[in-house]
């Protein structure tokens, strides 16, 4: 008789649709409206803490290895992925803390708020590429399921989304507005929306007992 399984999202998946939430929400302008730029600002702070969180554990704890010698192809881009995607989350902590720290003066200008890092775009757009690579023989990874397609190209169209926010809030010099705020917000909601898609869709099954099981088919990139 086949064990009864249920379904669990993978550890740092929890962390990445909670930081996802937060930017989502963070995004939306009726929101920033309501509580003001103070605590705008301090949800995409919390936000990146939780990507942040999830990244380490993405690439400290769940099974994967720093390349040697001998590793193949397809577990050498998804270590780098994830040690990239690390990175990118530490550029948007940088980021938050500093614009939330800039609204707390009084003096602060309009574009002074936090947007999308574009440093830290960049290496999110880097470290959904190296997936791809990885999925791309993901049959050879250290766990078959750690990569799929859908999850995979969530992650990079989020990436993508992510630029073009940062794109719309790059300043002008001269005139200190925004490129286009509405692409700065329209850009990070739907970039984060992807983000949140991909994380709930990495998901894994365990027996009742908590006994790991292989993961579904169905399962997203961790």
């Amino acid at each position: 008789m086949t064990p009864d399984r249920i379904i669990r999202l993978r550890r740092e998946a929890w962390g990445f649709a909670v930081g996802s939430i937060f930017f989502a929400v963070g995004a939306v302008p009726f929101y920033a409206e309501a509580v003001g730029p103070v605590w705008t600002n301090a949800t995409f702070a919390v936000g990146a803490v939780f990507f942040t969180f999830a990244a380490f554990i993405q690439l400290a704890l769940s099974g994967r290895r720093p390349p040697r010698r001998g590793t193949n192809p397809a577990d050498r881009a998804d270590w780098y992925a994830a040690a990239v995607q690390l990175l990118g989350t530490l550029l948007f902590n940088v980021s938050t803390i500093n614009a939330l720290i800039t609204v707390l003066n009084t003096d602060a200008r309009v574009g002074d708020g936090w947007r999308p890092d574009a440093l830290g775009s960049i290496a999110f757009l880097v470290a959904s590429a190296l997936a791809i690579v990885a999925t791309k023989d993901r049959h050879t990874l250290w766990d078959r399921h750690a990569r799929t397609w859908h999850g995979t190209w969530l992650n990079m169209i989020g990436s993508v989304f992510f630029g073009i926010s940062a794109v719309g809030a790059y300043v002008i010099p001269d005139s200190g507005d925004l490129v286009s705020l509405f692409w700065a917000n329209l850009g990070t909601f739907l970039g984060a929306l992807c983000f949140l898609t991909a994380a709930l869709l990495s998901r894994r099954s365990i027996h009742v007992d908590g006994t790991p099981a292989a993961a579904p088919t169905a399962s997203g990139a961790s």
